[in-house]
């Protein structure tokens, strides 16, 4: 698949099938997000994969899974994801534009991860304190989101807004993701309303 059909195609997965992610496809979207922009280069971001068994329910609990559509939107039983790449900055690092070099290298590693069959979710709501503890984080560290990963077990379907951008799960319980279209956002030379 070419980069704009992958750009295209990508959504959001959390629902997974239980077959393990080879360490070195991990090691690669990892090096995918490390090799994203980084704002006047300050390479702040660290990352922390997450693949051992005894490790990923603990993580698991300590995220929150879709809002719109909860309790839904999270994973069961057998649907878990089966690696993490929890994303770290330096504290020392830290600056306003850490945020966009996160954004950057996490769409990195979505993107290169539809590349092998696989899906993630971008998570942001994590009760971070208790990450840290479980997964030994040193202080100097900051987790800042995690990144959920195995292949699909769902395939969730893009269309056109009408009137709400809320996310839903039809009769068969797949996922729907409102877009706003094209032409309502895209404004050429001048300022179209």
């Amino acid at each position: 698949m070419d980069i704009l059909e992958q750009i295209k195609m990508r959504r959001t997965i959390r629902k997974y099938r239980p077959q393990k992610i080879d360490e070195s496809i991990l090691k690669d979207l990892v090096d995918c997000g490390r090799l994203a922009p980084s704002a006047s280069n300050r390479q702040p971001l660290e990352f922390f994969v997450v693949q051992k068994g005894e490790l990923l329910e603990p993580v698991f609990h300590t995220l929150s899974w879709a809002g719109f559509i909860s309790p839904e939107g999270t994973p069961r039983e057998g649907e878990k994801p089966v690696a993490y790449i929890v994303v770290l900055m330096k504290k020392e690092l830290d600056h306003p534009m850490v945020r966009s070099d996160v954004g950057a290298a996490i769409e990195n590693i979505l993107l290169a991860a539809g590349n092998y069959g696989i899906g993630g979710c971008w998570i942001g709501s994590v009760r971070r304190k208790e990450l840290a503890r479980i997964l030994q984080v040193p202080e100097d560290r900051a987790i800042v989101d995690v990144v959920a990963l195995g292949y699909p077990a769902e395939t969730p379907v893009a269309e056109e807004a009408k009137e709400s951008l809320r996310y839903y799960k039809d009769d068969h319980q797949a996922l729907h993701v409102p877009k706003r279209p094209l032409e309502t956002i895209l404004h050429m030379d001048r300022w179209q309303v």
